[in-house]
Formats: C-alpha cells, structure tokens, sequence
C-alpha cells in the first residue's frame, strides 16, 4: 500500500500541535511502540505522538490524511493479536495522555472516561462508588480501557455479565477527516438509525479514533465464592461445563485450565497453593456472585455436587480473601506463564458452550496429525476456549509452513460447528488471513466497504482485520 514517509515539515506540524515534548522519535520510545504481547513482532513506527486532548487528535489525522501518512492507534500495547503495531510504519497515535474519568454519573449508573485509563483503575473507583463494570480481561491491572473497547474485550465474567458492547452506550471518535462525532446517546435504548457504536466496538482503530467513552454500570455485588474442581480428564470437565447450566445455575466465572497451564502459572508465580496429583488432567474454577451469602452457599454445594459426577479429585472451596486472590492469580497469570516457556501462537478459538468437549479433541488430535504441543486454558462457561501452541521440538520449517495449514484445520472446524476464530483478541495482524473462513466474499466485501466510507485513504490501522488494507 502506497504510503508517504514522515517528512521534516510534518514533524515540524506535529510539534506545534502536541508540543516538542510529546513528539518522540528517539530509539526506546519507537521499540517500546513496535511490538505489543503478540509473539515477538516488530514493526517501527517513524514517529510517536502523544496527544492529549480530542482537538489534537483531530489536527493529526486531518494532516495525516492529506499527506497520506499511516496512523495506529495504541494503548497500552497488551493485545494479543497485532491489533496495535504498525505495519506500515508512520505515526503512532499514543493515548496515554487521555488517563481521565470525566464524570461518574451514579443518578443514571453511567461513567464518562477516557480511553487511556487502566481497567482495573477504572473498575476500583467505581466500586468505591458502589458501581461495577464486570468486563475484566486477564491484563485488567495494565491494559487500558479504550483498548478493551477497540477489541470487544471480554473476560472471566463475561459468562454471567456480558462483554464489552453490552456496556458501551456511547462513543466521542475522531475520523481519519479529523472530524468529531459521537456515535450514539446515553441512553439504555436506542433504535435511532444505524448503531454506529456498536460498529465502532471492536474495530480496532481501522475506522476512528476513539477519545471518549460511555459506558453503563451495575450495582457492586457484595460476595464472592469460588470453587477449584480437579478433574482426571479434561474431556469431562469440558463436559462438566454445560451440566452446570443445565442444571439452572449462572456463575459469575467459569474457567477451565489444563494441567500443564495451571503447572506452569504455579511455577511462575511461585506458588504451591494448589495440590496436584499426577493424575489430574484439567480444573474448571468456578465462581458464584451475588449479595446474599446463605445462597452463595447453597449454590456453591449445588454446583459440587452435579461436578461430582464426574472423575474428581477432592474439590478446593475458597472463600477467603487470600485463597481466591491465589486461585485467580494463577488463572490470570497462565498467558505469561506459556509465554515463558517457550516460542508460541494463541488461537481464540469460541464455540457453542456444549461443544467444548468436541474441540478440545479436535485439538489435540490436529496436535498429533501437525507435531504440536498446545496448553488450552479459557472461559469455558461462554465457549471461549485459548489454544497455546507452542513450539517445543518443532522444527523452524514446521514452526512456519506446516502450522498455519494445522491453525487452518482448527478454524474451519471450529466454523463447522457453530464458531468462530476469535472470542476476545481481535482479529488484528495475525488472523486476518483466516478471515475467508468464518466469512465469504460478499461479507468480506461489506466490511471493505465500511472501511471505504469511514477511512477512504485506508490510512488508519493499515494492515488490520482485512487482507487488503
């Protein structure tokens, strides 16, 4: 794609819109911005910029669009999935100046943030408030807001509470023109003409620049119980899934965690909270939420006693503080672990929920069929499943031609039956060529276009979600 190289005279234009001090072209800043959590990628941006108000950003890409000059957006460079590097080099939009709550609206359960803001923080002043926004992805303690958004994030609670979009009620974005719109209403109902918002939600910075959001809230939940359910097969605890909601009960987080990822997280974190014998293949860890503890309870021996009619070990009960920071550190901690270990590729693959136990087998057997190893962990109670692929004793030559053809296999499968080849992550650099699977041309197509009309000059996140940006 034909795009200009940052010229002295645009930099000499982006200093006096953001100032010297936030046009940074030195080497650590540009390496920091050349790579995010995803494998080991790395693309160089000519410059970074660090805008701080919606103004700013609006002159950038108004100049960046005239002069055709690529523009990624990044926030704080967890993503998992290439959504924030910049593959064409250009201007890297840093947003982490735009680190404010605007206004916490507790009359309407509404807060107006900006983008820049790290989950957690934001999630903490809110419950001060005796407010909750559940969605909390893994990196909830560093990723930032705006970049849940941009991905649709989910999380462990997304089972009972929902994603993202369920919470986004408005957007203030920056076009690639440099105009500002608001793409909705703070309003819990809207069937107002197309719902640009919920176009936005997880684009990934392909069609604006996001610099406000809305988003609705819920009362804080007062109590939390969680169980740790070791089982002799990870077939049964897929299965084991589904019994559970069957059965009529919603918990707060149902995760599932191979032996191996649960090892490793244990040995990384230093941890030996948790026994396990040799023969436990998988645990689910289960939560239950809500404000009146006799029913936690009642609904804690429930969910026990249907898991118990499977193979399993002596289940762990956590209802200390302690025991549940422990078990949720080492679930949380299971992507960095596998990254330690070694070289590998994470696939987000979702199925219906009571296909889990099927892709699980599927995923083993394409291991055997292609030579790799996978360590599968993730949000079983929505069918959102990790595939850690790592490399091992794989060859480079496999590692880089014959893999993809087994990726292939495990996305058309999953496709097959009923899902699709990212429940989380986004689709960024490293999936887009997976694309023609979960979409034919006539879909493909309409996305394109959408891109088109929002970004004519194709010059924001080039290289994203579509084959040909």
């Amino acid at each position: 794609m034909p795009f200009n190289k940052i010229l002295p005279g645009d930099i000499t234009f982006f200093k006096s819109v953001v100032g010297d001090k936030y046009v940074l072209s030195d080497e650590e800043n540009l390496a920091r911005c050349a790579s995010d959590q995803t494998e080991d990628l790395h693309y160089l941006p000519e410059v970074v910029l660090q805008p701080g108000t919606t103004e700013e950003v609006s002159s950038i890409l108004k100049h960046c669009n005239q002069q055709h000059i690529p523009v990624t957006a990044r926030g704080a460079g967890t993503g998992l999935s290439g959504g924030a590097l910049p593959v064409w080099g250009g201007v890297v939009l840093d947003m982490k100046r735009f680190n404010k709550i605007l206004h916490i609206d507790k009359r309407n359960f509404q807060v107006t943030t900006e983008p820049g803001i790290i989950t957690q923080e934001l999630q903490e002043t809110l419950k001060a408030e005796g407010l909750f926004y559940p969605p909390d992805p893994a990196s909830k303690g560093s990723c930032f807001i705006g970049g849940n958004v941009s991905e649709n994030s989910g999380g462990p609670r997304a089972v009972k509470y929902g994603v993202v979009k369920d919470y986004v009620l408005n957007l203030e974005m920056v076009l690639a023109s440099g105009e500002i719109i608001w793409t909705g209403a703070n309003v819990l109902k809207n069937a107002t003409g197309y719902n640009l918002t919920q176009l936005v939600v997880g684009s990934e910075g392909t069609l604006g620049i996001i610099t406000k959001i809305v988003l609705r809230l819920i009362p804080a939940v007062k109590h939390d119980l969680i169980l740790l359910v070791p089982f002799r097969s990870a077939v049964e605890a897929c299965a084991a899934v589904n019994a559970i909601f069957l059965a009529g009960y919603t918990p707060s987080a149902l995760e599932f965690m191979e032996r191996d990822a649960l090892e490793w997280s244990m040995r990384y974190v230093q941890s030996t909270g948790v026994h396990l014998p040799d023969d436990i293949a998988a645990h689910l860890l289960i939560e239950v939420d809500g404000n009146h503890m006799e029913e936690l309870y009642r609904d804690a021996d429930a969910i026990s006693q249907i898991v118990q009619q499977y193979d399993v070990d002596e289940i762990l009960f956590a209802d200390t503080h302690e025991q549940k920071q422990m078990l949720w550190t080492l679930r949380r901690k299971v992507g960095e672990a596998v990254k330690s270990n070694s070289i590998y590729k994470e696939e987000d693959t979702v199925v219906p929920r009571a296909e889990l136990p099927e892709l699980l087998k599927i995923i083993k057997d394409l291991g055997a069929e292609f030579g790799f190893k996978s360590v599968c962990y993730g949000h079983a109670g929505d069918g959102n499943l990790h595939v850690n692929i790592v490399k091992g004793d794989m060859t480079d030559e496999d590692w880089h031609n014959k893999l993809p053809q087994g990726i292939r296999r495990l996305f058309q499968e999953v496709v097959r039956m009923g899902g699709t080849i990212s429940g989380e992550h986004g689709i960024g650099l490293v999936q887009r060529e997976y694309m023609d699977i979960a979409f034919n041309k006539v879909q493909l197509g309409l996305m394109q276009q959408i891109k088109t009309v929002f970004d004519p000059n194709g010059i924001l996140n080039p290289g994203k979600i579509l084959m040909n940006t």
